[in-house]
């Protein structure tokens, strides 16, 4: 055959071939992932942006004003040092690892929210609408869950960044379908229930079969003439709120109650806390992706109050899921990653410079994207390692620089997902799940 007539034969067959049959194909295609993986996620998001220098990356020899006020501690890995505020940590740091050259280079809230959570630009506090789907969306809509009737990706207690809900935790063009389960409430609360997950009362599983028997009929006629993809959204919708209420396994892992009290206990009897704990109950019992959210972390002025309040709670419930993990057996079924949009000033600021004033307390540090971390563990990531270091102030990487790219590609490697995958934006034009980066090697 001659390459025009294989052109003219190859275009003529595409165009006997209805477009939904095509997107079908496409939406199956992405559904697969990589055969055997199990594996899951769970983010612990630090909204606002925690200073690697007062958790990570402490710099003792540094000028006073950049090294802050608390000094580091050895760990259980020869040669790793991290906060005093963190001697639990210490005592399993050869469970995790410490990125400490991540970088993107903004100290936007929300430029630099978009970037760690979607690994894309496009907005800023002038514009502050989501523009990319959040990674977990993207890993989720093409792995599913790890086991039938669980939600594959779950907000505790809401998908939230900077101020925004839904913030940049939500599936924007990869289809709604893909947004965050978000359970709400407070799990450390005496009574916590999920919406959605019961029937209204005096509904029957037959009696429910009957109404969703009935919905298919009703849709027949909105979907022969449908062509924006919302019936296969709605579709989606129903198989995975059906799966919810009339079995019983979500309904069981969102029982917080069921845990002991000597577990919840390690983990901190407090929001964040239980909230770390739910996300342990999630993963184990089939969900793929869970983001838990801890706000509050943008401290420009009052550090010291800010960090000795929260950095021991964070201390306790990263070193009891870690400890929780591995005594159950799920710590290379299960990656932890703890981080937030950027980090602060390796100067802390003196009431100048625009600064607040210190008649509102200790000083604080401001906005910095230029040098950060990442702490990664479980799911195959090794424990005990380093990954890059920055100057002697902390200002930027001084090797191995990482982008929030490469970030997200070790997560998608983790859990078997194609990073290549094409996703139509909103323009039409066909998006890589993910931007150009490399899987962090070091750690794998």
């Amino acid at each position: 055959m001659t390459r025009r007539s294989f052109v003219q034969l190859g275009v003529a067959g595409m165009a006997s071939t209805g477009l939904s049959q095509i997107l079908r194909a496409k939406e199956a295609s992405v559904q697969e992932g990589i055969p055997g993986k199990k594996t899951s996620v769970i983010l612990l998001w630090l909204d606002g942006g925690p200073s690697h220098l007062d958790l990570y990356d402490l710099k003792p020899e540094a000028p006073a004003e950049c090294r802050g006020i608390w000094n580091p501690i050895r760990t259980n890995v020869e040669g790793i040092e991290i906060g005093e505020l963190f001697p639990l940590q210490a005592k399993c740091a050869d469970k995790f690892s410490i990125v400490r050259s991540l970088h993107h280079g903004t100290g936007d809230h929300f430029t630099a929210g978009h970037y760690m959570l979607t690994g894309r630009g496009g907005v800023s506090g002038a514009d502050t609408q989501g523009k990319s789907p959040f990674i977990g969306s993207i890993a989720t809509r093409m792995s599913g869950a790890r086991q039938p009737g669980m939600p594959a990706y779950v907000a505790v207690p809401y998908g939230m960044s900077i101020g925004l809900r839904p913030g940049y935790f939500g599936a924007n063009y990869v289809g709604a379908s893909h947004n965050p389960f978000e359970t709400d409430g407070d799990p450390n609360a005496a009574t916590f229930d999920v919406q959605n997950l019961q029937m209204p009362s005096g509904m029957t599983i037959d009696r429910l079969d009957d109404r969703a028997s009935l919905v298919k009929h009703i849709d027949r006629l909105s979907r022969a003439v449908e062509t924006r993809g919302m019936m296969d959204s709605m579709d989606r919708f129903d198989r995975q709120a059906m799966e919810l209420v009339t079995g019983s396994a979500a309904r069981k892992a969102f029982n917080i109650g069921l845990e002991d009290d000597r577990t919840r206990d390690r983990y901190g009897r407090h929001s964040w806390g239980q909230s770390t704990l739910l996300a342990r109950r999630l993963v184990e019992a089939g969900s793929t992706f869970v983001t838990v959210h801890f706000g509050g972390w943008d401290h420009h002025w009052d550090l010291k109050t800010g960090m000795e309040n929260y950095l021991p709670i964070v201390d306790k419930l990263v070193s009891a899921l870690f400890e929780d993990l591995s005594q159950r057996g799920l710590l290379d079924d299960v990656l932890v990653v703890l981080c937030g949009e950027f980090s602060r000033t390796p100067r802390m600021n003196d009431g100048g410079n625009g600064g607040p004033p210190l008649s509102m307390g200790s000083p604080g540090r401001d906005h910095w994207g230029n040098a950060m971390f990442c702490l990664l563990g479980g799911g195959g990531v090794k424990g005990g390692r380093i990954v890059g270091s920055t100057n002697r102030l902390g200002e930027v990487p001084l090797d191995r620089p990482v982008t929030p790219a490469d970030i997200h590609h070790t997560i998608f490697h983790v859990l078997g997902v194609d990073p290549n995958m094409n996703f139509l934006n909103h323009s039409g034009r066909p998006t890589p799940a993910l931007e150009p980066g490399a899987v962090i090697q070091e750690l794998l």
